[in-house]
């Protein structure tokens, strides 16, 4: 069966709530004699930020680029609500071109798409709006060796949405930065996903870390050791904005962490 399936325009599903966007039904994945997924099942609603939690090696990555299309599945299906959805992609590194300004780098996936190097002035304006959005309108001219780590990651990050994308699929995009950057950047992301300024309504990103999951997310996605098969579907129902110390919030990563260590 295809990885990725369009659903035709005359199958949509009505608008209402719930409103699934990304379906997922029994996905296997497999590299060579290795399963890396295996039966999973999972719906990814409209609106909702959603984080992919498990042990390392054990396939959030693999999930998260099936959906983008990037690896195939053995079987099962991912079924798009939306033919024309656009998805953005952030990886674990920001992977920005040193011989390029912070400018140069957020358009290059429009130069990809037009085949040239050349960008009209509607693009030029949008790269420069999506700098602002992450707070890098000042370095709009600098060049990756130029900029914290911090600040080239908010650069990998409007680049991402450079596309306008519905859906943002993260790759543990923080994680190697410090505590205290990490957090200033998980508030930016939530801000821009909270906000208006783009069509950006569903972010779906992979975390190691119990704290992150649940402060950010509507639903934490527990999954077991290689191959992925789902522990539990867990829903965050705490008030935003939202921090580690909530007693609610505690609950919930108390019955996380229990469930991480059991499925080792």
């Amino acid at each position: 069966m295809n990885a990725v399936t369009p659903v035709n325009p005359s199958q949509a599903i009505p608008l209402h709530q719930p409103d699934p966007l990304i379906t997922i039904e029994k996905l296997q994945v497999r590299f060579g004699d290795v399963a890396a997924i295996d039966g999973l099942s999972l719906i990814v609603q409209r609106g909702e930020f959603i984080s992919l939690l498990g042990p390392s090696g054990c396939g959030k990555s693999t999930l998260l680029r099936a959906i983008a299309g990037l690896v195939p599945a053995a079987d099962g299906d991912i079924i798009l609500r939306d033919p024309k959805l656009r998805t953005g992609f952030m990886f674990q590194k920001p992977l920005l071109l040193p011989w390029r300004t912070a400018l140069g780098n957020v358009v290059l996936p429009v130069e990809l798409q037009n085949g040239g190097n050349v960008v009209d002035s509607t693009d030029d304006y949008r790269a420069r709006r999506m700098l602002d959005m992450v707070q890098l309108g000042d370095f709009v001219d600098a060049y990756p060796q130029q900029l914290s780590g911090g600040m080239q990651q908010r650069v990998a990050l409007a680049r991402a949405l450079m596309g306008d994308p519905d859906v943002l699929l993260l790759d543990e995009p923080f994680g190697a930065l410090d505590e205290l950057t990490r957090d200033v950047l998980n508030e930016e992301l939530v801000r821009i996903w909270q906000s208006r300024e783009t069509r950006l309504k569903t972010v779906v990103m992979v975390t190691h870390s119990i704290p992150e999951a649940v402060t950010l997310s509507d639903r934490v996605i527990v999954l077991t050791a290689r191959p992925a098969r789902l522990i539990e579907d867990v829903p965050i129902r705490c008030p935003r904005p939202r921090t580690p110390e909530d007693p609610d919030a505690i609950a919930i990563m108390k019955h996380i962490r229990m469930m991480v260590r059991a499925s080792r």
